[in-house]
Order: C-alpha cells, then structure tokens, then sequence
C-alpha cells in the first residue's frame, strides 16, 4: 500500500489506492479543518504536494485541497499548512449546582457465590466476580454540533474523575444541522453519520477511563445529551422529519438503548440514556441545561441562551417556561468567515481597538496570529461599531474615520485588516450581522410571547463552550443583547455535560425532566407573523456612543 507523509507534523500513514486524502489524514491521527463540508469551496484545507502523484493517471501538482484529493499507487508527501490541522481548545467545565445524590445504578456483594450484582432500578444488570462494591462509573457526555466532551462519574463519590473533548468528525460532512439531515437521507449517510460519532465518543471513552486506571468495562451507563438532530443520529434514527414541517422529531428521548448494539465501549451489559428533548429544534442540551442552571426555581424572569451554529433558549418565571430555537449559522464558529477558524492555536480569541484604532488582540496559547475565532469575531466587530468603522447598516464607513489605518482596498473591494495574516470583509461582516439577528429576533420575540419586558429580566445565562468565551460588552455593543440585559449576564459554561451529569446521579432527574418536555410552551419563530420584520429591525448594528478604550492587551 502506499504511504503518506504529512509535513511538518511528520504524521505517516499507510491506505489503499484511491482513499481520499482525507480519510489518510484521519488515519494519521490528523483533524484536518474543512469548514464547507469537504465540498472543495473554502480553501482551507489546502496542501502544497511535495513528491509523488495524486492518482495513478494524474501528473504531479503543487497544491490540492485535502478533501478533493485521492491517493494513487505511489507514496506521497504532502505539506500541510499551519492552520490546516488543529487542536481545538474546547471549554467543557460548567456549574457546580446541588442535586440529590440518587443514582439509577447500584451495587451489592453477595457472601455466598462471591460476587458483586449490578443492579439498575433494583433490578440485577451482572454479576462481577469478588467484591466490587467500591467501584461503579458512568459516563456524562454532550454531543454538539461541531464539538463532543465526555466526564467519566464516580456514581458512588459522585465526582467527575476525568474528562475529555474533541471535534465531532460529522463536521467534515455539513457544519449545521440542516446539512446533516440532508446528508443522512443520502444512500448510507445516516450509518455514516452514527459511526462518525459513535467513533468520537469512544476514543474519548478511552481517553477518561485511562486517565482513571480503569476500562470502558468498568462503566455500566452512559447519558448523552444533545440537539434533537445529534440525538437521532448518535442512536441511529433518520432525522428525516426534522428538515420538513412540521419538524416533529421520531426519536423524542427519555429512551435506553442497549450500548453493546449501539456499539459503545462500555460494559457489554451497559445501557445508553437518552434524556427528553422538547421538540424538534430544541433538543435535550437544552434540557440539561435547564436541569443544570435550576432555571425553573428561579423566580424572576431569567433567560437561557445557548449560542451556537443553533442559538437555542428558554424563558422561566416563576415555574413557566417558554423555549425556541433560531437558525444562526457557523459564522460564530469561525465558518464562513475569510479568515475564519476554530478555536485552536493562533486564533485571535480577544480583540479590542485603541482610541487610535490600533487592534489589541489576544490569541489561544499566544501563538501567532493565524486567523480569528468565533469570541474574537465578535469582538472584533463589535469593536469596529464602537469606532464607528461599521454603519448601523453593517456596510464599512467610507472613510474609515478611527479605523482608517486599518482599511485596504483589494481588487475594489474595502476590508479590514487585523494582522499581516487576517483581515475582514464586508462579506464577513454581513454573516456576523445575520447571525446576530437571528438570535436577536428570537430573544426579542421570546419575551414578547411571555410579554416580558428587557428591563424586567433578572438574569442572562449564556451557556455553550463558545459562550464561555463571550464577554458582555461585545454582545450588547453588537446588538445580539438589548442593552437592559448590561451587568445581569452569567457565562455557565457546559450545562449539556452538567445536566448530563445530574441525570447519572440523580435517576428521578429523568422523569422530572420528561415531564417538563411535555408541559414546556415551545415557540415556533417561523410561524409568527411578526418574525420577518422583527428579524430585519434585529440586522441593524446598534449606534453605541462612549468613549475609546485605551490600549491594552486584550482580555
């Protein structure tokens, strides 16, 4: 079989003639970034060949882009560039909040045969052999749209013993949901799209359980929490239905599949829960993070938002709960952006602009600057409608006024230059503008329904591992928040993985929370008659007037 080399990383790899040079990646440990899908459109997965053929009948080239390419029957070199492979940061800690410490699973020693019963609502699970009794582990994982985390639980201590996260691979298929249904209707795309996951899950099921000296043998359950579209498809069931009206999910949750048949790395007689979802665009994540954030104890007006490629949310007053979901699109991930990445080394995560217009940035591990993330994105823009660099309408100003230093004209087209590397366009700009008009729409449509006003809300929780990154005052200079909502925002981290937590300790968590999915109001922004002007007032760029930062290194 031919071999492929990846420089400078010197990963190896040997595959068949004909694999795609993605797949060879893959093979050779590398997450290779293919922000379209792998449809050969954004360019950022491109490779400089430097010895041997891509196929036997095509003659050598000095670039390919990763996902188009086929290996031939020779060896290959390729050279892949900086930002093409990354290490994704991903923040999964989340809220430490109370529950009652009553898990499902159990187990007692009988004397006579010698052996530990697994027991799983009173009932017998297995038997171990010897006496087991102190050891007893669950797995809490959250299955995101573009990024996977896994803790592995102490069921006895309840304690998080270890914990890991990775991309999810179903990226390099679709970025969003939408591309993901319309992918697993294509011939083998749903089995495809399982496996994907199901692979992910359990090399990070490896991972915690190493870093725990035990094995996936040890574990006897795991919950994975989700969007509705990430729950079909890790438990195999064609998400069809949620990509048409009236957008009923088949698979609604609060359900046990058998690991062995789903082909998760836990013990053969372990079992998978799947918690309620609430319909089919609000998915169990959101549930967790209801059940995390104890947002139905809360008596005033609080707002739950999880800000993503979905920018889900729900509304609690005093036991009431009112819940939608918006389509905001990748951009907040860096996707469709020119200079746009995911959070890894060298991505601006942090930028602000001095009184003089000069960037003050901040990148992840102090690298340099490679390309800009989803928090830096938003800071950025935020910043230049501060500097009055960006017109309410979201076009660039003609003159630049403070940021005039940074603007550069390329082939008639006005951008905005960060860095030697990374610059903004107008294009740029116009996603940022969409996606934040998204979520703007649906929180002010939101509160409308409960007839609620900004000012009378009481607290903001931001969650997601995105959101984590988020600061306040680029969120409410960008108009994604009404300015009411200034100095009553709490970033809460991971509430999938944290809801997915109490689910393991705490059995009578799953029937509470699938009778809150039942009671639950979910608003259907599409259908509102008043969506389409709320949503174009929401694209307008707020006019924000106070005086310039002075220059710092970013935060």
């Amino acid at each position: 079989m031919p071999i492929v080399r990846f420089f400078p990383k010197g990963a190896v790899t040997a595959v068949p003639p004909g694999t795609s040079l993605l797949e060879a990646a893959e093979a050779a440990g590398l997450a290779m970034e293919t922000p379209c899908g792998g449809n050969g459109v954004c360019g950022k997965c491109l490779a400089r060949v430097l010895t041997g053929p891509l196929t036997a009948t095509q003659d050598r080239a000095p670039f390919v882009l990763v996902c188009q390419g086929v290996v031939g029957e020779d060896d290959l070199d390729l050279e892949i560039p900086e930002a093409g492979e990354t290490s994704l940061q991903i923040h999964d800690e989340s809220l430490d909040v109370p529950f009652t410490h009553a898990p499902r699973l159990s187990k007692r020693f009988l004397p006579d045969p010698g052996q530990t019963e697994v027991l799983a609502d009173g009932k017998t699970l297995c038997l171990e052999t010897g006496n087991r009794t102190s050891s007893l582990f669950g797995l809490a994982v959250d299955v995101g749209t573009t990024t996977l985390a896994v803790a592995l639980v102490d069921l006895i201590s309840g304690e998080e013993r270890a914990s890991a996260a990775s991309l999810n691979r179903q990226t390099r298929y679709a970025q969003d949901v939408l591309g993901r249904v319309s992918f697993a209707a294509e011939p083998g795309g749903l089995a495809i799209l399982q496996r994907d996951v199901l692979t992910d899950i359990n090399s990070l099921i490896d991972g915690v359980c190493g870093q725990a000296g035990i094995t996936g043998a040890d574990v006897y359950e795991a919950v994975i929490c989700g969007n509705t579209c990430m729950q079909h498809l890790a438990a195999g069931v064609d998400p069809a239905n949620l990509g048409r009206r009236p957008y009923r999910p088949d698979f609604r949750g609060h359900a046990y599949l058998k690991a062995a048949e789903m082909g998760l790395r836990i013990s053969p007689r372990g079992e998978v829960y799947f918690p309620a979802v609430l319909s089919g665009h609000i998915g169990a994540d959101i549930v967790a993070g209801i059940m995390a954030t104890g947002l139905l104890r809360r008596r005033r007006p609080t707002l739950f938002i999880d800000i993503g490629t979905n920018g889900e949310m729900a509304l609690a007053e005093e036991g009431r709960l009112i819940a939608a979901s918006t389509a905001a699109g990748p951009a907040f991930e860096g996707m469709n952006i020119s200079c746009g990445m995911r959070a890894a080394a060298g991505a601006i995560e942090a930028c602000r602009l001095d009184g003089d217009g000069r960037p003050a940035l901040k990148t992840i591990a102090g690298a340099s600057p490679q390309g800009i993330c989803g928090s830096g994105l938003i800071d950025a823009v935020a910043a230049l409608v501060v500097h009055n660099g960006i017109a309410p309408s979201g076009r660039f100003t003609p003159d630049g006024g403070a940021i005039a230093r940074l603007l550069e004209r390329v082939d008639g087209k006005i951008r905005i230059r960060l860095t030697p590397k990374v610059f903004l366009t107008q294009k740029d700009i116009r996603q940022v503008q969409l996606a934040k008009a998204a979520i703007r729409a649906g929180i002010d449509l939101l509160l409308r329904q409960a007839r609620i006003l900004p000012e009378q809300v009481d607290r903001v929780l931001i969650a997601g591992s995105f959101g984590y990154h988020l600061k306040e005052r680029s969120l409410l200079d960008l108009g994604l928040l009404p300015e009411a909502f200034a100095g009553k925002t709490e970033f809460v981290g991971n509430t999938s993985k944290a809801g997915a937590r109490i689910f393991l300790l705490d059995a009578a968590s799953r029937d509470f929370a699938a009778s809150l999915a039942e009671k639950a109001f979910c608003l259907d922004l599409a259908d509102l008659p008043e969506f389409q002007d709320v949503f174009t007032a929401s694209m307008a760029f707020p006019r924000v007037s106070r005086p310039a930062p002075e220059a710092a290194p970013a935060a």
